[in-house]
């Protein structure tokens, strides 16, 4: 198969960021071992065939964070080439978040902290920063070029 036939076959990737706060604070974590290390990001990752956006926002909180979170809101949604990767991004964030942070996936996140959306850290990962730009904005949707 040619390149181009390569790259027509590609598709986007669908994944969940899941703004948790509390406190006036935003919970991120430093991304190590994938594409955007280094980077900082929301909670989140792909959406598995046949769950729901609420399931694997539910899902990936708890995996990496040990955080159960409740009903949940779509707040952002952001088209990311980044990384040498293309994602549609959804963003939502829990109207209810129970438990104590934790480290559960060492392999995936440096740490996991608490930030006021005025002091965020940098570099953050691309699809996070649209999620927070977005909530920040009030708005849905922006076209990023």
């Amino acid at each position: 198969m040619t390149d181009d036939g390569m790259k027509k076959q590609r598709r986007p990737l669908v994944g969940v960021g899941v703004l948790v706060v509390k406190g006036g604070k935003v919970l991120l974590g430093k991304r190590k071992g994938s594409h955007g290390a280094g980077t900082w990001c929301l909670p989140g990752g792909h959406l598995d065939y046949g769950e729901t956006l609420e399931g694997a926002a539910k899902r990936e909180v708890f995996e990496e964070t040990g955080l159960e979170i409740g009903e949940l809101e779509v707040i952002s949604v952001s088209n990311d080439i980044m990384y040498d990767k293309h994602y549609i991004t959804i963003g939502l964030k829990p109207g209810v978040v129970k438990g104590k942070v934790e480290l559960k996936e060492p392999d995936k996140a440096e740490r996991w902290d608490w930030f006021a959306f005025d002091e965020l850290p940098e570099p953050l990962f691309i699809g996070s920063e649209r999620i927070i730009r977005n909530y920040l904005a009030k708005r849905f949707y922006k076209k990023y070029d």
